[in-house]
């Protein structure tokens, strides 16, 4: 500082802080300092606004938000419109806190500048005064606050106005928050100056306002579609570092919509905007690492993790999914019920039955099983057939409710209206009489469209009944032309009927040798009676083929799997049961 500017702050101060706005204004912010502090302490509000912002922002001074808080609540004490806004600004981010006049504890000085919770009513009183004193943006700041502040304090209508006011003194923000606010009154007319309020915001260099103006430019709403122009402003918004704009470049740019393909760079972009915590981002990354033909689970799980970290349901179940299944995570159940029940609470329902199904598997928390339940009785209460089915299961397994065969059969009837899988159970419990009177003819029925629908066990179910002749008339035939479908999609149970049908006959003629090539299909597939029937065929040479050693093999696994018969063939044969 020269001497001259010592004398000349001695006696005015008014021309201490001109002096200091024009070193200011040439990039001498350490000079110009000193002598904004000596015009702010001799009362000047300017200065003083001028002093906490050099505070708040770094200029010619160490940065403080504390100091630049107290300097602003002395300015806004003193009727400066820009502080007040200002300091509403910083209240409603967080960004000060009660300590910011100075009365707090010393302690406060040595921490850290880090935010804290809005206040809102604090920001209101600023903003208010700031907003009635003319100022464009604490009219903006008053506008949010009565739209997104607590709802004690809430006015759309009022927060129009002031929104209105701003923007026609020309504030970005106001012209952002007009906009926003004559969306929200949904009236198609309005669509041409909403667009014009954006255009106005996003020229003055807004991201956000950029990005909206991307939107309605790509969509044609208030402004001529335009697909190059749309993403020519979702990168400029991108460039100004908005994840949300960042999200959707890269999804552009990925599936070609908006501009030519570049699936790298389109990735990058998506990465861009799930670092900088746009969660959408981060699932669809997982999504991409997951279900490419050469997936990368391992990857895969690290943006899932990113994603449901920040509360992203269906990324906390795909990370379950991985966890349950070993895939680039090492498996862990726990862990995986833990991310479905995380996913579960969020209300996602496909979590629900995904923990639903692996508590009824027996695995999960026990505690689980009264809230998986409740999410089901909700949910099929109203109208859902999955959670009427899961409902059922419940009842039928005693799983978070008392063990109820009446309430499982009357939900899984409800769920029959809709789901395969619950027309073969309620089917099988009409069968049995259990938890609903016993009515064969309904349960062939109810078999019958479950075995339309694709269920093989019903197909099976269905075949057995028509060929005993229970619920109906008899249909040999039509029983086998199901037993021969159930067969060659695999089910063990069907084959071995067919086994049975060849080698007693029932109605179609005796083939011993194809009733022992069904039963040694079933018994491949683990089918115990099987296994015992193909052991006693190859220890008699009942189909002409005798090997006394592969015969004594599957009667052992038919005896190991607890068939009482095998042991007897195996002792009668001389060879112990094992």
């Amino acid at each position: 500082m020269t001497i001259l500017d010592r004398l000349t702050g001695l006696a005015f101060p008014s021309a201490v802080l001109r002096r200091a706005i024009q070193l200011a204004d040439s990039g001498k912010a350490a000079e110009a300092f000193p002598l904004m502090a000596k015009a702010a302490r001799a009362g000047i509000v300017d200065a003083e606004y001028r002093v906490a912002r050099c505070y708040l922002e770094g200029a010619g001074v160490p940065p403080s938000r504390m100091e630049g808080a107290r300097w602003l609540l002395r300015a806004a004490n003193h009727g400066s419109a820009d502080a007040q806004a200002l300091l509403a600004a910083l209240y409603v981010t967080g960004l000060v806190t009660a300590e910011a006049d100075g009365k707090g504890p010393s302690e406060h000085l040595f921490k850290p500048d880090s935010p804290g919770k809005p206040d809102f009513t604090a920001a209101f009183d600023f903003a208010t005064k700031a907003a009635e004193a003319g100022s464009a943006t604490g009219q903006a700041i008053l506008g949010y606050i009565l739209t997104s502040g607590p709802a004690s304090m809430r006015d759309v209508d009022a927060a129009h106005r002031w929104y209105e006011k701003s923007a026609a003194a020309g504030c970005a923000e106001g012209c952002l928050g007009f906009a926003l606010s004559l969306a929200r009154r949904g009236k198609r007319e309005n669509r041409v100056r909403i667009a014009e309020e954006v255009r106005r915001a996003a020229d003055a260099g807004l991201p956000t306002a950029t990005y909206l103006l991307a939107v309605l430019t790509e969509h044609g709403l208030g402004v001529a579609s335009d697909m190059a122009a749309a993403a020519q402003l979702y990168r400029a918004a991108a460039e100004k570092g908005l994840p949300s704009a960042q999200f959707r470049l890269g999804l552009a740019l990925i599936d070609g919509a908006l501009v030519g393909q570049d699936v790298a760079a389109g990735e990058a972009w998506m990465r861009r905007a799930a670092l900088a915590g746009n969660i959408e981002a981060a699932y669809m990354l997982g999504d991409r690492y997951a279900k490419t033909q050469r997936p990368d689970f391992a990857e895969a799980a690290n943006w899932y993790r990113r994603a449901a970290e920040a509360g992203h349901q269906a990324a906390a179940r795909a990370l379950a999914s991985l966890y349950l299944t070993g895939n680039g995570v090492a498996e862990d159940v726990e862990e995986g019920a833990r991310w479905l029940r995380s996913s579960a609470n969020g209300g996602n329902q496909q979590a629900q039955t995904d923990l639903a199904n692996l508590i009824l598997g027996g695995a999960g928390d026990p505690d689980d099983g009264a809230s998986v339940a409740g999410w089901f009785e909700a949910a099929a209460s109203s109208g859902d057939l999955i959670a009427a089915f899961n409902l059922g299961l419940c009842f039928a397994k005693g799983v978070g409710v008392r063990q109820d065969e009446g309430q499982a059969a009357h939900w899984l009837r409800r769920a029959a209206e809709g789901v395969a899988e619950a027309q073969y159970m309620y089917a099988r419990l009409l069968q049995d009489g259990r938890g609903v009177a016993a009515d064969p003819t309904q349960a062939r029925v109810w078999f019958a469209r479950a075995a339309d629908a694709g269920v093989l066990d019903a197909r099976v179910a269905l075949a057995e009944m028509l060929l005993n002749g229970r619920g109906g008339m008899p249909e040999p035939e039509a029983a086998m032309q199901l037993f021969e479908q159930a067969a060659a999609d695999g089910h063990a149970g069907a084959m071995f009927a067919i086994g049975a049908l060849y080698g007693a006959g029932h109605g179609l003629p005796a083939d011993q040798a194809a009733a022992q090539k069904w039963y040694a299909a079933a018994a491949g597939r683990g089918h115990s009676q099987a296994q015992f029937m193909l052991g006693r065929y190859l220890l008699k040479g009942l189909a002409g083929e005798c090997d006394p050693v592969a015969a004594r093999l599957w009667l052992e696994r038919a005896a190991a799997h607890g068939i009482s018969e095998a042991a007897d063939e195996l002792g009668a044969a001389g060879t112990p049961a094992p």
